[in-house]
């Protein structure tokens, strides 16, 4: 009701002009409207903007004569004298040939013009925005060169740069109005969820590679930057509406709707407020990826099939230890086989049968963004002015990290208070989250499974319908392994529950109101970021060159209530901080442009860092046209919360961070098989902690070469044994890159060019490495199996070996850094002009490439994830006719390897094509826009794991008086 209230008033008090109120339009040399000028009455904070026909409401207290002030990208200032009301203003911009006014102020923390940028950067403006042929704007910054887009659902996109991709993208850096955007729990962005509407957006800028020299540690891979409209400048209600279809082979056609409204006014020259309220609702991709996990060829008919999209077959066991545990509980008796029937059991795994991902969620994708700002300038201008601003986002996605969970009503809000004036700012934030009614979908098939039927009686009847089938010469199937596969799953699904029924739905409403794993898949999320940080630059007292200085201070509070992280008994809190300075010289006649910067950041677990930069631009020709740029930076990744905190029972695995009070907080007891052969001396069940995973276990790949060796060789235990090796790790630690990077942007005629290189070295890079660790005996890589060795009761090395060959092992992912030196290389060149009348034709192209042996570390991956070549090209006019404009856009990328802990494998090439077309209705100061993605109807993917995308067509009304 408060907000309804504060909208209101918004709404009436934008509609009381001040004394003085003038009307005009701007155009350029082709009597075309300038869309998105900004018009300020100089001397006053007044100011606005032309709309979509490029015409303006200007209001202002102060008496004639003044002056308007009229600036636009691309276009030369310009000034007028306004005398009177009747006074007709019509103004005309003049092209800046050189195009060299853009202003960024992200690359180096002040204001720059974008060809005297250090490093490269990336901009989309206000009219880049309403061009874009994608259904919002994120979706449309995918057409950037340096962009590559992870797409995990219909509402949660990552962006990445250079390399190693995820879409738990923890190296990249999101701020928006200065806020840091990424999730308290999760330490990376969920999109645009909690981001800006586009109509909102005054400018979004990228730099893509390292930048912890100003902006710290997750400055690892890029930043982008969101800068939302002043009230003060964009005044008035602009609204808009879209409706459209998405299209997919697995979900067929679904509605789709996004609307949203925003409001602002400046009620006098010392205060300002806006409120913005967008929401959109659609059907997600579905995900019906059913090839199996970890064996390329195996299908459901295989009897340990562990599909992508399917949960619940997680749960698998050895077949063969079941007969012998039922036979020594006396189960086998009560299925009326003789116990020499069970040794008609294959060694070999059987899986539960798993509930298709679309049986597990509606597929249902919303956001809603509101948020709400006032502005006050004590002293009437820009000099110094003070921003209260809060954001709330709510919404349906669908996250793809080790698991695929479904973030089902998450919220997450962020709340700031900023001052800042013309050289300086201080400001600090808290952003928090709730988890709502999240789920993990594997938990969910896993526990509904559990349900109707436990893992032992599911296990025991498909061990004894298969023995009697297959050793019984009477049967049909007898000597068919096939066949009493098949037979025994079936009898073992007697009663299952099926998607649909009322039973079905009151067991998986069931798992997903509970959080402990045993029963449920509840995810329980009240984490918190407390930030503060400040920048002052010497420019105005300091004459020699310009000098900044900053810092910032960052507390994590991490309360998953033990779901996630191991704060079982309360919430875990730890800081970092860090402090930078800047200075920035021109020489030669101000053509070479010095910047150097050092960083220094702390964290309260790990020793401090420096991250220096240094970089050298030369703008040479005669108009200083051409401008060359060359920079070496280092940037560091501290390791997130979550390789430091997690303790997240993923059901076939255990995810354990790696700080070391968090190794003895995380402890589950386990149940031990004593029907092989000799028994463990220490009972039926063992206590492990996160000492055993990352202390007293063995590699993933080892165990794996070990028991497909005792399978082929059971006599030989020697020989197995010899290729087992102990998990040699260290804890995590913050990971480490030098950048090299060359540059050259300039205007040759109509032609802008911009092409970049570089080069980066990775140390200490982290990652995961799986482990196996036995549930009793101690992992080594060497056994005494001479004569007379102690028994595997009291000699723990060869014990460890009873433990793997019996399934009595736990499998761990662990997180830490690689020894091996990764290197990776690139290239960016992107073109763009005007090639007839109006028509604007840009191009791009990427080129990445990186370096690891794997040989040296076999069990580690990269994860580079990301194509060796994209290419990306646009074709537009934004005046075909009158008041019609269009704008068609397609990229292309190579096949490439995914590499993740959910999944591996190969991502194929792909080609896109997006179209829109735009139509100006001046008499209702609106825009009627059609456009579609993917006009081609090809799906493709992004994230193995996650939906093929489909088609998108929409239809949207923008009104922007």
């Amino acid at each position: 009701m408060k907000a309804y209230l504060f909208f209101s008033f918004l709404f009436f008090c934008s509609v009381n002009f001040a004394q003085n109120t003038v009307e005009g339009s701007i155009v350029e040399k082709n009597n075309l409207p300038v869309v998105g000028a900004n018009i300020r009455v100089v001397g006053e904070t007044a100011a606005t903007v032309t709309d979509s026909d490029g015409k303006f409401l200007l209001s202002t207290s102060l008496r004639f004569p003044y002056e308007l002030e009229v600036s636009s990208v691309g276009f030369k200032t310009k000034k007028i004298t306004i005398t009177s009301k009747k006074q007709l203003i019509g103004i005309f911009l003049e092209e800046e040939q050189n195009v060299l006014d853009e202003i960024v102020v992200s690359a180096s923390r002040t204001p720059e013009r974008i060809f005297e940028s250090p490093v490269t950067i990336e901009r989309m403006g206000i009219s880049d925005v309403k061009k874009t042929a994608s259904a919002t704007f994120y979706d449309g910054l995918e057409n950037l060169k340096e962009v590559q887009m992870n797409t995990s659902s219909l509402t949660f996109k990552s962006i990445n740069t250079r390399g190693f991709a995820t879409v738990a993208n923890t190296r990249f850096m999101q701020l928006v109005d200065g806020m840091d955007n990424s999730s308290p729990l999760l330490n990376f962005v969920l999109g645009n969820m909690v981001g800006i509407s586009e109509i909102d957006v005054q400018s979004v800028e990228l730099l893509p590679g390292a930048s912890s020299a100003l902006y710290g540690a997750n400055a690892f891979n890029g930043i982008l930057f969101m800068n939302s409209k002043s009230p003060f400048n964009y005044q008035g209600i602009t609204a808009y509406a879209k409706y459209g279809q998405t299209s997919q082979k697995a979900a067929r056609t679904n509605d789709f709707v996004d609307y949203g409204i925003r409001m602002a006014h400046a009620f006098d020259k010392h205060f300002a407020a806006k409120a913005n309220f967008a929401y959109m609702r659609g059907t997600d991709w579905y995900a019906t990826d059913y090839r199996d996990r970890f064996v390329d060829g195996r299908d459901r008919t295989s009897p340990n099939y562990d599909g992508t999209n399917v949960y619940g077959d997680e749960v698998s066991t050895n077949i063969y230890n079941v007969g012998q545990k039922m036979i020594t509980s006396g189960a086998w008796a009560m299925t009326g086989l003789p116990d020499s029937f069970a040794e008609y059991l294959p060694k070999e795994n059987v899986s539960r049968t798993g509930y298709n991902e679309v049986d597990l969620t509606d597929n249902k994708a919303s956001n809603t963004k509101i948020d709400l700002a006032l502005h006050f300038r004590p002293f009437g201008n820009e000099n110094f002015e003070i921003i209260w601003l809060s954001k709330f986002g709510f919404g349906n996605a669908v996250y793809q990290g080790a698991n695929r969970y479904y973030l089902n009503n998450f919220f997450m809000q962020q709340h700031k208070l900023e001052f800042k004036g013309k050289n300086f700012f201080l400001r600090g934030y808290t952003t928090s989250e709730d988890g709502g009614n999240s789920y993990d979908m594997l938990f969910t098939g896993i526990n509904v499974n559990r349900a109707w039927k436990s893992d032992e009686t599911w296990f025991g009847t498909y061990a004894a319908n298969y023995a009697g089938v297959y050793g019984n010469p009477a049967s049909p199937l007898y000597n068919n392994a096939a066949g009493a596969h098949v037979y025994a799953r079936a009898q073992a699904d007697v009663g299952r529950l099926m998607p649909g029924t009322a039973a079905f739905k009151a067991a998986f409403n069931s798992v997903i109101a509970e959080p402990d794993v045993l029963t449920g898949s509840r995810l329980v999320d009240n984490s918190k970021i407390y930030h503060s940080d400040a920048n002052y630059n010497f420019k105005d007292l300091i004459q020699f060159a310009e000098i900044q200085i900053g810092g910032s201070f960052r507390e994590y509070q991490l309360n998953s209530h033990g779901r996630i992280y191991t704060d079982d008994n309360g919430p875990i809190h730890y800081n970092e901080y860090g402090a930078y300075t800047q200075l920035m010289k021109k020489f030669m006649e101000e053509r070479l442009k010095f910047t150097g910067s050092i960083r220094y950041d702390k964290s309260q677990n790990f020793d401090g860092n420096f991250s220096p930069r240094l970089s050298l631009v030369y703008a040479a020709g005669e108009n200083k046209q051409h401008n060359f740029r060359a920079s070496f930076q280092t940037g560091f990744r501290n390791p997130t919360t979550q390789d430091q905190y997690i303790g997240f029972n993923i059901g076939n695995a255990v995810l354990i961070g790696s700080a070391p009070d968090n190794l003895s907080r995380y402890s589950e007891t386990l149940p031990v098989s004593t029907a092989a052969g000799q028994s463990y001396a220490g009972g039926t069940s063992a206590i492990m902690t996160g000492n055993e995973a990352y202390n007293n276990s063995y590699t993933a790949s080892s165990v794996q070469a070990f028991e497909a060796f005792a399978a082929a060789n059971p006599g030989n235990k020697p020989g197995a044994a010899a290729l087992l090796r102990k998990t040699a790790i260290n804890y995590v630690k913050p990971e480490e890159v030098k950048a090299f990077e060359l540059g050259y942007r300039s205007r040759v005629k109509e032609v802008i060019i911009d092409v970049s290189a570089y080069y980066n070295i990775y140390n200490n890079f982290i990652g995961n490495v799986n482990a196996v660790a036995p549930l009793y005996g101690k992992a080594s890589n060497t056994f005494d199996f001479a004569s007379g060795a102690p028994t595997y009761g009291t000699n723990p090395e060869v014990q460890s070996l009873h433990a793997l060959a019996n399934g009595n092992y736990r499998i761990y992912q662990l997180y830490t850094n690689t020894n091996v030196e990764i290197k990776s290389f690139g290239l960016g060149v992107g073109l763009s002009r005007k090639v007839y009348k109006n028509f604007e034709l840009g191009m791009n192209y990427n080129y990445a490439e990186f370096d690891f042996d794997q040989a040296k570390d076999p069990s580690f991956e990269a994860g580079f994830n990301t194509p060796k070549h994209r290419a990306k090209i646009s074709l537009g006019n934004e005046e075909l006719f009158k008041n019609f404009g269009f704008n068609i856009s397609g990229r292309w990328n190579s096949d490439y390897k995914w590499e993740s802990s959910m999944i591996d494998g190969m991502v194929k090439s792909a080609t896109v094509v997006d179209a829109q077309m735009n139509y100006r209705i001046p008499s209702l100061k609106s825009t009627l826009k059609v456009a579609a993605s993917n006009i081609g109807g090809k799906e493709y993917m992004q994230v193995l794991g996650a939906g093929l995308i489909g088609q998108q067509y929409f239809v949207s009304w923008t009104v922007n008086p």
